[in-house]
């Protein structure tokens, strides 16, 4: 499997025309014989690649005192108690916060302010924060979340998540693919069954199937 993996890789990486910047690399999975109306069947999982994501992760944290001080050193943004209550009485700031951010975490003692003030807008998009409890290290989670990726599924039968970027080797994103499939394996009621098919291509290049 995983030879084949990387021999599709190797191609789209190969076929992608020629750009004036470094593209995605993005899986597309297509389920079959499941309800996806059924939301106990839908998959919403964050999965870590091995060879990172080849591409800068946005993350904000929520945080106080010496967790958020120790934030500021990693992530791209750490919000205050007082930061999250302005941003629940503006909107159109949370929307563009919401859509501009890859993933959030916040403190434990802070996601039921969060629900509050943010919950109408971050849950619909998937992005509730992740919880931070207070023996975690919040360098130690931002690190890991830098590398990691959402597969959603949503309602929908065909679903992309990103693998890569064009300037990662085909063995780094041929890692990162068989570590999803593997994860969507062990999620999916039926397994390999419910899979009918990948497709690996970069942002602009043609889609290379993935043998099964």
């Amino acid at each position: 499997m995983a030879d084949s993996i990387e021999d599709a890789v190797s191609r789209a990486l190969e076929d992608a025309p020629a750009r004036n910047f470094t593209e995605t690399v993005d899986l597309a999975i297509n389920l079959r014989d499941i309800d996806l109306n059924d939301p106990s069947n839908r998959v919403d999982e964050s999965v870590v690649l091995p060879s990172g994501t080849g591409q800068e992760t946005r993350i904000v944290v929520f945080a106080t005192g010496e967790t958020a001080v120790r934030a500021e050193e990693v992530a791209d943004a750490v919000l205050s108690p007082d930061e999250l209550e302005e941003l629940g009485d503006d909107d159109d700031e949370a929307k563009d916060l919401a859509d501009d951010t890859d993933f959030f975490i916040a403190e434990a003692a802070m996601m039921q302010d969060i629900g509050r003030y943010l919950g109408t807008v971050l849950g619909p998009r998937g992005k509730m924060p992740t919880p931070l409890q207070p023996d975690d290290d919040v360098v130690e989670t931002i690190e890991r979340m830098k590398n990691t990726v959402q597969i959603r599924s949503g309602d929908r039968r065909t679903f992309h998540t990103r693998v890569g970027a064009q300037d990662m080797t085909p063995d780094e994103v041929s890692d990162n693919i068989d570590v999803i499939i593997r994860r969507l394996e062990a999620d999916l009621e039926k397994g390999p069954l419910n899979i009918d098919s990948i497709f690996v291509k970069t942002t602009m290049g043609p889609a290379v199937e993935v043998p099964a």
